[in-house]
């Protein structure tokens, strides 16, 4: 059942519970917003896309005394506190363009692959660290299996990979989805999200001060059209010692950004994590699928099959 069509930029792909949309032009990286169906509900994602690649960061402050600023947004009521600057771009989903791309095909999965090397550096770092992004949808599965891998060209203390996981959601006072679900934090009301609120207001996650939960899952439950709680959206990522700071807070809409790493990578070094995103029926499903994949980073894929792993390798 599972098949892939490739038109031009666009990939439509379609398995017995799901289908999607990947395109590699415009707006890129990651599953196109509003593509992604449940077929047993008929439910679709709310936000911007899914799986939504940007650029690479260190979280430390900018040092004064260099003649450039590469600061991150900071200080300001839509990104707070939380310091950043940039290390190599451009943001991948909106500005890189388009992307290269493969698709695989096997008995009952279909994959695309795609990858783009960051045009610009900061502080005299070489440009061109290579990001891979291996998506599989699968029959049997409610949701696709995920991971990024960075290589890095350049050595970098704390090295960074922001992304959204599993993606924005876009509403009206709170009208298309009942609640947000952080394995860290809980269940969270539809209606604490109504006023716009920064990223270290609530709800943040970070190793240095909470430690490494048992699982990394964030996930909304969206509202159906007749006004009944549907299936839950969630971004699972596998290992959740690879997850450095996510946050899940309202400017607009709710906003779901995670990042990858901060650590110290060498040049030449890779490193990522792998995912599930999509259709949940309950909480305790959400968790028990991020138990069952183990401390997951990477994905291998082949025409004859594919495989999580528990490092990053090339599909």
């Amino acid at each position: 059942m599972a098949s892939l069509t490739v038109s031009g930029s666009n990939i439509s792909v379609e398995t017995d519970l799901l289908r999607a949309e990947v395109h590699t032009e415009g707006y890129v990286s990651g599953v196109y917003r509003g593509t992604f169906v449940d077929k047993i509900t008929g439910a679709r994602d709310l936000g911007f896309g899914l799986h939504i690649a940007d650029f690479l960061l260190e979280p430390i402050p900018d040092d004064p005394a260099l003649e450039e600023d590469h600061t991150y947004h900071v200080g300001d009521p839509l990104h707070g506190d939380l310091t950043h600057r940039y290390v190599e771009g451009p943001q991948i989903c909106t500005e890189a363009g388009s992307l290269d791309f493969e698709t695989i095909e096997g008995e009952g999965f279909v994959a695309v692959r795609q990858w783009y090397e960051w045009e610009w550096a900061t502080y005299g770092r070489e440009p061109g660290s290579l990001w891979e992004q291996t998506i599989v949808f699968a029959d049997g599965l409610r949701y696709f299996v995920s991971a990024d891998r960075i290589t890095s060209a350049n050595a970098v203390d704390e090295l960074v990979f922001r992304l959204d996981m599993p993606g924005h959601l876009q509403h009206e006072g709170g009208d298309s989805f009942e609640s947000v679900y952080l394995s860290y934090r809980g269940e969270i009301p539809s209606r604490q999200f109504i006023e716009d609120f920064s990223p270290d207001a609530r709800y943040l996650y970070s190793t240095e001060t909470m430690g490494v939960p048992p699982t990394m899952v964030r996930a909304y439950r969206v509202s159906m059209p007749d006004g009944s709680a549907g299936p839950w959206l969630a971004g699972i990522t596998l290992d959740p010692s690879a997850v450095y700071q996510a946050w899940c807070h309202q400017r607009g809409y709710v906003c779901f950004i995670e990042e990858i790493g901060g650590w110290r990578v060498e040049a030449g070094e890779s490193f990522g994590a792998a995912y599930l995103v999509g259709w949940f029926e309950d909480i305790c499903e959400m968790e028990e699928a991020a138990r069952l994949h183990g401390l997951a980073r990477g994905l291998k894929v082949t025409e004859s099959g594919w495989e999580l792993t528990r490092s990053t390798v090339e599909a």
